[in-house]
């Protein structure tokens, strides 16, 4: 038997947990961690039946909304269900049991593991040997973060009080990917330091880079490296950065600065780039002063000293999601430029700059440090094309009107432990009916996104993590704020005359699709990624039914056109209405499309089928 360290005295403060001093996060108990399992198995239900992976069938004599879903060994697994908007699912966690199979005569049992469900359906889902081991990993990795946001969180009143750099570390996730903290690469005690949930301010090392190796891009006021470092660093960290290099010899004159998440210096850049480290090509500087907070995406912090200053969007050389969360060396150079051309079509246009107001957080100067071997590899795994770099981006501060406070779309989807939803704690402080408080969240999300889609052919996928919502003092949402352009803006890609302006470097890097498809973003990312999931909650938690938030959807989409009746040709290009859409499916990407293999070049949503489309009418 292994000689474990005794438990620390009752009467000494505990350890914190580490590899040294290991010790059961407090999160992991028996009741959290089946409630959060019962939640990850109704969702994995859900979302597997509706990109048709699982074919549940109803439950014979039983209520219409009972489910049976056959498994590998005969057994039937059986739960209720509603289904929703898109052709959906909506699953009770509360309802699994499991009937053994002929001829056992044994009653069904309650059920709730999802690790039990791959095991006995591991043949129906057609997962390899390679693909079940990992997709077990990500879903042990996604469930103690679960568990975690389950310990530490907070009621609805109290979470509406909360500042938008706070309210992140709150948010439990995609809700329509089913593994979405896998984070692989990332130890426990990562995870215990740099996860969004673990809410721990932190302050980055930064690097200096050669420019032989270094790119900088900036847009209008912020063409040279220093006007940025200027207005980033105090003098006195600035001159730190520069004397460290002049004490190695070095010119500071030939480099660029930028920050670095601590794990990718550990695990990437030290292994990776240490034929630079010994050159002096790159040479490790100390953390700047200022205080940064990690947001939902991971790798983007939100400085909490000097909120004036920009976010910082950093790699992290981890497997999250759908993909690796480096930064592509092509997209980071040309992130500048893709804000300078967005911003100009705002600034040009008074509907997007004064009547919406929408706020356009830009990407507005970037460093990428090339790998001098990976980069000349173009058949390697995307991976290693995005292992260093950095993107600077428009704080949220000196942005809002007094009285304005902004919230992610994502918490819109949140219920706190004793049941209360986020959205109808706002719709209650907002003094308006649940419609009316409807009504005009759709005016504040959906005018500038009809605008930037009909009258320019550029299309945002306004998901739940990159579209903010911002809200007046009463908790009415009045308009919005996009960020994330040079990985979410999608351009047509017919020859429009509005898309001439479009500079070669960003044109180069954003992706374009036929006209026919480009709407498809904002339903993938709006009505799919969000809507979806909304109008359920409204009609189970604010009396407001389905059909009625699809109906008041499609009547601020009604309006806007008819506010713009020159553009009649571009509702017909861009049909946001028709009668059934495309439908893309995020989690067979990793069952069956790619897998956890390693590819040159990031992949895309499988598309699969069709659904009909809530918005349209015969």
């Amino acid at each position: 038997m292994p000689n474990f360290p005794a438990a620390p005295d009752s009467a000494e403060s505990p350890l914190p947990p580490s590899p040294q001093h290991p010790c059961t996060p407090p999160e992991l108990t028996a009741a959290t961690w089946d409630r959060a399992a019962r939640r990850m198995l109704a969702k994995m239900l859900a979302e597997f039946a509706y990109e048709e992976i699982v074919s549940p069938v109803p439950a014979p004599a039983a209520a219409e909304d009972a489910w049976t879903l056959s498994l590998d060994d005969g057994s039937l697994l059986g739960f209720r269900a509603r289904r929703r908007s898109y052709d959906s699912w909506q699953v009770n966690p509360d309802t699994f049991t499991l009937t053994p199979p002929a001829p056992s005569t044994q009653p069904p049992t309650a059920f709730g593991d999802p690790y039990a469900f791959l095991v006995r359906s591991r043949s129906l889902l057609g997962l390899d040997g390679a693909t079940l081991g990992h997709l077990v990993r990500e879903l042990s990795a996604t469930l103690a973060a679960d568990a975690r946001i389950d310990h530490t969180a907070l009621t609805a009143d109290v979470l509406a009080d909360l500042d938008y750099a706070h309210l992140e570390g709150h948010q439990t996730g995609h809700p329509w990917l089913v593994l979405n903290k896998g984070r692989i690469g990332l130890s426990s005690a990562d995870v215990a330091a740099w996860a969004p949930e673990a809410r721990t301010p932190q302050r980055l090392p930064w690097l200096a880079a050669h420019t032989s190796l270094a790119a900088y891009r900036g847009t209008a006021g912020l063409e040279e490296p220093a006007r940025l470092y200027s207005a980033e660093l105090d003098p006195v960290t600035r001159a730190g950065f520069d004397q460290a290099l002049r004490d190695r010899g070095l010119d500071p004159f030939h480099y660029l600065y930028l920050p670095v998440h601590p794990w990718q210096w550990d695990e990437v850049v030290l292994p990776l780039f240490a034929p630079a480290l010994a050159s002096g090509a790159l040479v490790p500087l100390p953390a700047d002063p200022d205080v940064r907070l990690p947001q939902q995406s991971i790798r983007t912090f939100l400085n909490l000293t000097r909120p004036d200053r920009h976010s910082v969007k950093v790699p992290l050389s981890v497997f999250n999601t759908m993909v690796w969360r480096g930064l592509p060396s092509d997209r980071t150079l040309a992130a500048p430029a893709v804000t300078a051309w967005i911003h100009s079509l705002r600034d040009a246009d008074p509907f997007l700059r004064e009547e919406c107001g929408v706020i356009l957080l830009g990407e507005v100067a970037s460093v990428t440090v090339r790998h001098p071997v990976y980069d000349a590899l173009p058949e390697v795994p995307y991976q290693y094309k995005e292992l260093l770099g950095a993107i600077w981006r428009e704080p949220l501060t000196g942005r809002l009107a007094p009285g304005e406070r902004a919230r992610t779309l994502a918490s819109l989807l949140h219920t706190d432990p004793r049941g209360r939803s986020f959205t109808a704690e706002l719709v209650a402080r907002s003094g308006l009916a649940p419609a009316a408080w409807l009504r005009r969240l759709f005016a504040a999300l959906l005018p500038p996104l009809l605008r930037f889609l009909y009258r320019y052919g550029t299309v945002f996928s306004p998901h739940g993590e990159n579209a903010i919502v911002i809200f007046d003092e009463h908790d009415v949402p009045v308009r919005l704020a996009v960020k994330d352009f040079v990985d979410d803006v999608n351009i047509a890609a017919e020859p429009l005359p509005e898309l001439a302006s479009l500079p070669d470097e960003a044109r180069a890097v954003l992706l374009a699709e036929p006209a026919d498809f480009l709407p498809q973003f904002i339903h993938s990312g709006l009505f799919v990624g969000v809507f979806r999931y909304l109008a359920a909650l409204c009609e189970d938690r604010l009396g407001v039914p389905e059909s009625e938030f699809w109906s008041l959807v499609r009547a601020e989409i009604l309006r806007h056109q008819a506010r713009f009746p020159e553009l009649k040709d571009r509702y017909e290009l861009f049909d946001l209405l028709g009668e059934r859409i495309v439908r893309l499916c995020l989690n067979r990407n990793r069952l069956y499309e790619d897998g956890y293999r390693d590819r040159p070049a990031r992949p895309r949503a499988v598309r699969h089928g069709t659904v009909p489309n809530p918005l349209y009418r015969p």
